[in-house]
């Protein structure tokens, strides 16, 4: 691991400079925009799924990318600079995604969880070891990062896991079995939430820690789903043992940890960026183009929503990104996270409607079969980082003060 980071310029003018020299001499710029439909490829930034092998090919590049970027200064320029950071207020990462939108780099979908979801986490709850042990190596690409939270008999009961720690001296050994865990079979660190007081309350028996998934007591299977993809584990740990240094929090906090996750995770899913030639809602507007249905009022107001619609989550990301600098994130992020959801839905739906037969059958011919794998993902966005039906709980609790759902009556 290096030592050495290099710090970018402080001024706006320099610093763009400095970004773009790097990136001259790491990456190359992007490709001419081919527009028009049907030149180029017709994959879509959203419902593909690489299989294993590009997956691990794709890890391995962005890895190495990663690395020569912290070491020069722009790998976490928002974090604190005694784990790593530039200490940075987030103009600068505004002004380096500006740069690097005109150049080719590599894919960051395995760094979403480490770092958009886990690190923050981390440095919320974390203590001191974990913060100088993690941080950096995250955000460096040295380590990667996982979240194991669902289980199979909880569903979106996320109180209701049955994992447990049971305490050993000066730790825990940490047993039970998760699901749905995006990057477990690339991942070297995962942040478990785990049952360590039977005795207590539902939501006061939890505790958040962090497990090596390399111990020998991890065991990690891959789940294909209808998609073809296998993006998700069910991920089995027995008795595994984890130090007291690597719990978050303190024992018992494990609801309060999850809820600062799983705000960091909502917030996450605002931040699809794509050039236009792979955006679904700006190929969506060519498809609709393509078969001559741009003068059709139904479909002309249904694509106006789904447009507003991306624009505003992109807005509220922005916003509760700037509003939680430093802390946690606000219920912001479920109003990201339930629109986010609504719109791949009709994204797809729409899709479907304009395409009929030609979404179901592959023929061969352009940017038609492509959206089917959209639509068959998009029910599962509605159940990651909890249900829709739990967004709106939070937003009517939380934003507009409603009073709480009555628990059912046991």
């Amino acid at each position: 691991m290096s030592d050495q980071t290099e710090h970018p310029p402080t001024g706006e003018a320099a610093f763009r400079d400095a970004v773009r020299a790097f990136l001259d001499a790491h990456a190359k710029p992007l490709p001419e925009a081919q527009e028009g439909w049907g030149v180029g490829s017709d994959e879509l930034s959203s419902g593909a799924e690489p299989t294993r092998e590009e997956e691990l090919r794709m890890v391995e590049a962005a890895t190495a990318f990663r690395r020569e970027l912290f070491d020069a200064g722009f790998g976490w320029l928002t974090g604190p600079a005694e784990y790593g950071g530039g200490g940075r207020d987030a103009r600068f990462q505004e002004l380096f995604d500006e740069v690097a939108a005109d150049y080719e780099l590599p894919s960051e979908a395995c760094f979403v969880v480490g770092h958009h979801i886990v690190a923050p986490t981390l440095l919320a709850w974390g203590t001191p070891e974990v913060k100088e042990r993690y941080l950096r190596a995250l955000y460096r690409a040295d380590l990667l990062a996982c979240q194991l939270f669902s289980e199979p008999e909880a569903g979106s009961d996320l109180a209701g896991v049955r994992s447990r720690g049971v305490r050993d001296g000066d730790g825990w050994r940490v047993s039970g079995q998760k699901v749905w865990t995006s990057g477990a079979h690339y991942s070297d660190i995962g942040e478990m939430l785990v049952r360590t007081d039977p005795e207590a309350s539902k939501h006061g028996g939890l505790t958040m820690l962090m497990i090596d998934m390399h111990d020998p007591g991890v065991e990690v299977r891959p789940l294909r789903q209808m998609t073809g993809g296998e993006a998700f584990n069910e991920v089995f740990v027995d008795d595994v043992f984890v130090p007291d240094s690597h719990v978050l929090g303190r024992p018992g906090d494990g609801w309060k940890v999850a809820m600062t996750t799983l705000g960091n995770e909502r917030a996450s899913m605002g931040y699809r960026t794509s050039p236009p030639a792979s955006d679904p809602v700006e190929r969506l507007l060519g498809l609709i183009r393509h078969f001559g249905l741009d003068g059709d009022t139904g479909i002309r107001a249904e694509f106006a929503r789904i447009a507003i619609r991306r624009d505003i989550i992109r807005w509220t990301a922005a916003r509760a990104a700037a509003r939680a600098a430093g802390g946690e994130p606000g219920a912001e992020a479920s109003i990201i996270k339930l629109m986010d959801s609504e719109n791949v839905r009709a994204i797809g739906a729409l899709a479907g409607r304009v395409l009929g037969a030609r979404m179901t059958a592959d023929t061969g011919e352009w940017g038609t079969y492509v959206w089917a794998e959209l639509a068959l993902s998009a029910p599962s966005l509605r159940l990651a980082g909890g249900t829709d039906e739990i967004m709106r709980n939070i937003m009517a609790e939380r934003i507009l003060g409603l009073p709480r759902e009555p628990a059912p009556n046991r």
